[in-house]
């Protein structure tokens, strides 16, 4: 059975890589690779995403000039990075990208990235075509990727995410912690005074 989904709703998919979301620091901004979407596993909402789901979506942007929006917990307001690059392959659908270090946003989900205290991805999406199998599963066969956001809370708990950076990303993360930690007690000092 196949059926169309409301054409305008917007839906989200969030996922915790399983092999890992890969974060470097370097001067073009912190560069993030990994897994935002896996074929053929059932996420917390019961779907599962079928090989191909992506592939119409993405010729359509390239076609177009457009790409993929990099988002904060998939607020359309807080666009924090560039996807340099989302491809289907044998897995799943595979993001790289940069958050930009002249927006505060990204260098601070750069900071909870290198803690660990943020660790998945999530889809914007519209579906386009999907199919419920014998059981009720929905099973989407086309979808029309909006964004990935970098998430709290991702869809397929049972998925990790390590982090990687060396020991010199670490202390200029720890710098900057402290620059802001500086300018928030030089503010809370102004606000009393003030």
């Amino acid at each position: 059975m196949e059926y169309r989904d409301n054409p305008g709703a917007p839906e989200r998919k969030f996922h915790r890589p399983e092999a890992g979301l890969a974060v470097e620091a370097g001067e073009a901004g912190t560069v993030i690779a990994g897994y935002a979407s896996l074929f053929g596993t059932r996420d917390q909402g019961g779907d599962v995403v079928l090989p191909g789901a992506y592939a119409a979506s993405l010729a359509a942007l390239e076609k177009g000039g457009r790409r993929v929006k990099m988002l904060w917990q998939h607020d359309p307001r807080e666009p924090i990075g560039i996807w340099d690059e989302v491809r289907e392959d044998a897995k799943g659908l595979w993001v790289s990208g940069r958050l930009l270090p002249g927006v505060a946003r990204a260098r601070e989900a750069a900071a909870l990235l290198e803690a660990g205290a943020i660790d998945g991805l999530s889809i914007g999406y519209r579906t386009k075509r999907a199919e419920r199998d014998a059981a009720g599963q929905r099973r989407l066969a086309e979808v029309e990727l909006w964004e990935v956001s970098l998430v709290t809370f991702p869809m397929l708990s049972d998925a990790r995410v390590a982090a990687k950076a060396g020991d010199d990303a670490q202390a200029t993360w720890r710098a900057i912690a402290e620059v802001f930690e500086a300018a928030r007690q030089d503010i809370a000092g102004l606000t009393l005074r003030g």
